[in-house]
C-alpha cells in the first residue's frame, strides 16, 4: 500500500501526454478489470459496494481459515483473482499448509476489484458443501432472516425454552397420505379413516381428552378435525379461539404450515409465535386477531407471567402435542398450573377445553399395573382430562396403517484386545498423575477424594461425570498466594480438559473405528497448538505425540476392526440384499458417533452406496455446535425425497417428533432409553414388514429394552383398566390429585431470593485472574449481563466474532477472552447496544468470590446467582 501510494504520487506528477491512457491499459493488462472500468467510466459505485463484503470477510477470516480448503475452491474463484495471486496461494498451501493458504486467499479476495467475487465465492463454497457457506451471506435481503440468538450458542439469553420431543405425521393426514396443502382450492375435506374419527368422538362432545395413539397413525389430522368442529359450533357473534402447542421448533413450523393450509381456505385466521419470532411481534395482538394460534409453550408461560395475557380464558380450546411431557417444571405444566389454580380458585371465567396428544403416556417408575395406573392418573390430573381416547372399535384398520416392526436383539462381542485403549489409558494415568502432583503441592486434598464416585473406568459416561465434578472442585481451590492459586487452577483445568477428551476418544473407539477416535484427538491437539500454547499444554501435547506413531499403526491394523461394525455391516448388507429399496434410520447416542459412522459407511466399499445423511440436535455441547435449523430441514428433505440417500444416522432429535419418511429398517446402535423413547423410535419404522434391530455388546442394554417392552404392555393394560372406570369416579379421582398437588405446590412455593447487595469479585474460572466486581454489572433488557467501566477493558482481549449478527438493538461484534498470558478463557461477547459498546459476560466462565470471607462459588446460570439486578442506564454511561 505504501508502494502504491508512492506510485500514484509519481504518476500524478507526469507531464507527458497519454500517461492516463497508458495507466488504464496497464491496469487492464495486469488483470485489474474492475478498477479499469471504474476509472474509465468514472463510476466507483460497483467497487464501493464491495466494501461491506470485505468487512464481512475480515470478520469471518478466523472461521474461513479453519473450515475452507483453498485448493478446493481456487479453480472456481480464480477468475476473481489475478494469475499471480492464484500461483501465490498454491505456493503457500504447498510450503506452509492449507490454513496459511486460506489466509493468503482471504488477503487476495480483500484486494479483488471484481464486482462478482462475493457471489462467485458463495457458489464455490456451496459446490464444495463447505460449512462456511452458511456464514457467507451474499443476498442483502437475506441478511436478517436468521433466528434470534444474541449471544454465543451456549450463552443464556432469556426464559424462552424449546424442548425436543415426540412426533408429527403430515404424511399420514388422509388415506391418500397427502398433506393438507394438497387440498383443492375449493377445500375438499380430507377423508379421515374410521379409527381417526373414533379418536375425535369424546373431544367433539366437549370433554377434556387425552388421545393416545401410535406414532404414524395421523394424530395431526385428528387435531384438525377436533379444531374444525370446535370452531364451527360457536355462533358468529362469539368466536372460538384455539391454541395449539408444539414443543419442538421444526415441529412448530410444520404444524403452523399444516394448520394455515387447512383453515385459511375455510376462512379462519392462523398465526404462530415461537422463540425465534417472539421479540418482534405482539403476543396480545396475535392472539386477539387470529382464530388459531400455534405456539411454543414458553411463549404463553412468559405472557401469563408478565400480564400480556390476563388468563387462559382468552382461549376456548388448548391442544397439547406430545402431552406426556406435562410434568415437573416443563412449560406445559406451568400452563396447566394456571389452569388448575383458576379451576380450583372458583373463578367464574370459563376455562378452555383441553386436548392432549401422545404416542405413549409412559409409566414413570411404576413396577406394576397399579402403580402405572396411578402414574397415568397424575398425568390426566395435570392435563385435567377425565377421558383417555384410544382406538378400540377400529383396531384392524389402525394396524394396517401403524405397523409394529418386528424386533430383534443382537448381542455382539467387543474387541478381545484393544491396544488403542491401552495406550490412551496409559496417557490418562499419566495425566491423572500430573494432576495428583498438583494436589500434593496443596497438601490438603487429593484427586481421589475430590469426588465420591468409586470404581470409575476410563471410556465411560461415569468417568465423564467424575471429571466434571473434579473440574468444579478445582475451580474453587483457594490459596493465600493468588499467583500460585492461578497457576494451580489453570494447570488442573488443562489436565482435566485433556482427560475429558481422552475419555471421549475411548467412547468413540468403543463403538466405531480406532481411526475415528484418533482423528478426534488429532483435531483436538491441533486446536490446542493454535490457541494459547503454554508449558503445560506443550508437555501434554508432547506426551501424545510420542505415542502418535504407535497409535496410527494400531488404528491402521485391519485386525483391530471393531466387531460391532462387522455386525452392523452384516445387517445392512443382508437387509439391502433382500430389499434394495430399504430405507433405514440408524440411531446412536452421540454426535461424535454420528460423524464417525458416516465416515465409516462412506469409506466402506460394500456400504458406500447407502450415501448416508445425518441429523443431530441444535444445541451446543462440549464446544461442538449442533446442526442449524436449515441444515436439519435440508437433511430431512433429502432423506424424504432423494432415493440415493438410503440411510439417516441420527441422535435422539429424530426419535421423538420430526416427521420422517416411512422406513422399513430401524437400527438402535448401543441406544436405549425409557418406554416412551422405545415406542417412538420403533414408530419410525412405519413401512409394512419393517424391522427394528437393537445392536449392543452390553447385555444390560438388552435387558433394559426388554423391561421397556414389559412396561409398554403394563401401560396398555393400565389404560384399558382406567377406561372401564365410571367417568364421574375418574373425575373425582383427578380432582383429589389436583387438590393435593396444589396444596403441595402452594406450601412449597418458592420464596423469591433476596438480592445479595454485597459487592463480590468475579475471577476467571480457568486461571483465577481477577475480572471485575459485581457492582460494575448492569442488566440489559432483563437478561443480558454487561460490565461497565474502563477497568474491565484491561482484563480482556477481543477477537472478531466468527458469526457477527444484528438483532433489535444489539449488534454482536466480537468474542472476549481472558487477557492473562496463555489463558484466553472464553468470557462472552462484545456487542454494540444502541450507541454503546459493551462487553456481555456469561457467569459460567467465572468463579464468584466473597470479598469479606474469601469463599468461592460457581454458578451455571445467571438466574441461580442472587445478584442485585441493576438495570443498564444510558445516562450513567454518558457520564
Amino acid at each position: 500500500m505504501e508502494a502504491a501510494s508512492l506510485f500514484l504520487k509519481f504518476l500524478l506528477e507526469r507531464q507527458e501526454e497519454g500517461w492516463f491512457r497508458g495507466f488504464l491499459d496497464a491496469l487492464g493488462h495486469a488483470g485489474y478489470s474492475g478498477l479499469y472500468e471504474a476509472i474509465e467510466t468514472w463510476d466507483f459505485q460497483k467497487i464501493e459496494s464491495l466494501e461491506e463484503y470485505r468487512s464481512l470477510l475480515k470478520r469471518l477470516q478466523p472461521e474461513f481459515k479453519t473450515t475452507v480448503n483453498p485448493k478446493d475452491i481456487l479453480p472456481e474463484i480464480s477468475q476473481c483473482l489475478i494469475s499471480q495471486e492464484c500461483e501465490e496461494i498454491i505456493q503457500v498451501c504447498s510450503n506452509k499448509g492449507l490454513m496459511a493458504g486460506a489466509e493468503k486467499m482471504v488477503e487476495c479476495l480483500l484486494r479483488s476489484d471484481k464486482e462478482n467475487w462475493p457471489k462467485t465465492l458463495k457458489l464455490a463454497l456451496e459446490m464444495e458443501e463447505s460449512k462456511f457457506s452458511e456464514l457467507w451471506i451474499v443476498d442483502k435481503d437475506a441478511k436478517n432472516v436468521e433466528p434470534k440468538v444474541l449471544e454465543d450458542d451456549e450463552m443464556e439469553t432469556s426464559d424462552i425454552q424449546i424442548f425436543y420431543k415426540e412426533e408429527s405425521e403430515c404424511q399420514n393426514l388422509s388415506q391418500s397420505s397427502s398433506p393438507p396443502s394438497a387440498a383443492s382450492p375449493t377445500c375438499t375435506p380430507l377423508k379421515p379413516r374410521n379409527y381417526q374419527l373414533e379418536l375425535t368422538l369424546p373431544a367433539k362432545e366437549g370433554k377434556n381428552t387425552l388421545i393416545c395413539a401410535p406414532t404414524g397413525c395421523g394424530k395431526t389430522l385428528v387435531s384438525l378435525l377436533i379444531c374444525e368442529h370446535h370452531l364451527k359450533k360457536f355462533p358468529q357473534e362469539r368466536k372460538g379461539k384455539v391454541v395449539f402447542f408444539a414443543i419442538q421448533l421444526p415441529l412448530y413450523e410444520q404444524q403452523k404450515s399444516i394448520f394455515s393450509d387447512y383453515f385459511e381456505k375455510l376462512g379462519y385466521k392462523v398465526a404462530g409465535i415461537s422463540g425465534v419470532t417472539a421479540e418482534t411481534v405482539s403476543v396480545e395482538q396475535i392472539v386477539e386477531n387470529n382464530d388459531i394460534i400455534i405456539l411454543t409453550p414458553q411463549i404463553l408461560v412468559n405472557s401469563l407471567r408478565n400480564g400480556t395475557l390476563p388468563s387462559l380464558s382468552v382461549f376456548t380450546l388448548m391442544i397439547f402435542d406430545e402431552c406426556h411431557n406435562t410434568g415437573k417444571n416443563h412449560p406445559y405444566n406451568m400452563i396447566m398450573f394456571n389452569y388448575i389454580d383458576q379451576k380450583l380458585g372458583g373463578s367464574s371465567d370459563p376455562l378452555p377445553q383441553v386436548i392432549g396428544l401422545t404416542a405413549s403416556v409412559g409409566t414413570g417408575d411404576a413396577k406394576n399395573t397399579k402403580e402405572a395406573m396411578e402414574y397415568i392418573c397424575k398425568l390426566c390430573a395435570s392435563l385435567d382430562t377425565a377421558v383417555i381416547a384410544t382406538v378400540k372399535d377400529n383396531l384392524e384398520e389402525l394396524e394396517e396403517v401403524a405397523y409394529k416392526p418386528q424386533k430383534f436383539f443382537r448381542k455382539v462381542e467387543s474387541r478381545t484386545t484393544d491396544r488403542f485403549k491401552c495406550i490412551i489409558s496409559q496417557l490418562m494415568r499419566e495425566t491423572e498423575s500430573l494432576a495428583k502432583s498438583i494436589f500434593d503441592e496443596l497438601g490438603t486434598v487429593t484427586l481421589e477424594n475430590v469426588s465420591q464416585i468409586q470404581n470409575r473406568s476410563f471410556g465411560t459416561q461415569k468417568y465423564e461425570q467424575w471429571i466434571v465434578s473434579v473440574q468444579k472442585a478445582c475451580m474453587v481451590v483457594q490459596l493465600p498466594d493468588k499467583d500460585e492459586e492461578s497457576r494451580i487452577c489453570k494447570a488442573l483445568y488443562l489436565y482435566t480438559s485433556h482427560l475429558r477428551k481422552y475419555n471421549d476418544a475411548l467412547m468413540i473407539n468403543e463403538h466405531a473405528r480406532m481411526k475415528d477416535a484418533l482423528d478426534y484427538l488429532k483435531d483436538f491437539f491441533a486446536d490446542v497448538r493454535s490457541a494459547g500454547f503454554d508449558e503445560t499444554e506443550q508437555d501434554l501435547t508432547r506426551r501424545f505425540e510420542e505415542k502418535l506413531k504407535e497409535l496410527e499403526s494400531v488404528s491402521m491394523d485391519l485386525s483391530n476392526e471393531n466387531p460391532k461394525l462387522k455386525d452392523l455391516s452384516f445387517i445392512l448388507q443382508e437387509e439391502y440384499h433382500l430389499n434394495p429399496e430399504s430405507r433405514t434410520i440408524l440411531f446412536v447416542k452421540t454426535r461424535a458417533l454420528v460423524d464417525a459412522l458416516k465416515k465409516w459407511i462412506e469409506e466402506n466399499s460394500e456400504l458406500s452406496f447407502l450415501n448416508p445423511g445425518i441429523l443431530t440436535g441444535r444445541g451446543k455441547t462440549n464446544q461442538n455446535t449442533g446442526m442449524t435449523l436449515p441444515a436439519q430441514k435440508c437433511a430431512l428433505d433429502a432423506f424424504r425425497t432423494d432415493g440415493d440417500k438410503k440411510i439417516l444416522i441420527a441422535t435422539s432429535v429424530a426419535d421423538e417428533g420430526i416427521d420422517i419418511a416411512e422406513c422399513n429398517l430401524v437400527i438402535l446402535y448401543e441406544y436405549v432409553g425409557n418406554v416412551i423413547r422405545m415406542i417412538q423410535t420403533r414408530g419410525r419404522g412405519r413401512a409394512k414388514g419393517s424391522k427394528c434391530f437393537l445392536l449392543t455388546s452390553n447385555a444390560d442394554v438388552i435387558e433394559k429394552e426388554k423391561i421397556n417392552i414389559y412396561k409398554e404392555n403394563m401401560m396398555n393394560e393400565s389404560i384399558l383398566r382406567l377406561q372401564t372406570w365410571n367417568e364421574a369416579v375418574f373425575k373425582e379421582k383427578i380432582l383429589q390429585i389436583q387438590m393435593q398437588e396444589k396444596f403441595i405446590r402452594d406450601s412449597q412455593a418458592k420464596v423469591e431470593p433476596v438480592p445479595d447487595k454485597e459487592n463480590k469479585k468475579l475471577l476467571c474460572r480457568k486461571c483465577k485472574g481477577f475480572a471485575c466486581y459485581t457492582a460494575d454489572i448492569r442488566v440489559v433488557e432483563d437478561c443480558h449481563y454487561a460490565v461497565v467501566g474502563d477497568a474491565f477493558r484491561k482484563c480482556y482481549v477481543s477477537k472478531l466474532h466468527p458469526k457477527p449478527k444484528t438483532y433489535g438493538h444489539f449488534e454482536k461484534k466480537a468474542k472476549i477472552f481472558c487477557a492473562r498470558e496463555n489463558c484466553c478463557h472464553d468470557w462472552g461477547i462484545h456487542v454494540k447496544y444502541k450507541t454503546f459498546e459493551i462487553p456481555v459476560i456469561k457467569i459460567e466462565s467465572f468463579v464468584v468470590e466473597d470479598i469479606a470471607t474469601g469463599a468461592q462459588k460457581l454458578y451455571a446460570k445467571w438466574r441461580d446467582f442472587p445478584i442485585e439486578k441493576i438495570p443498564f442506564d444510558a445516562t450513567e454511561m454518558s457520564k
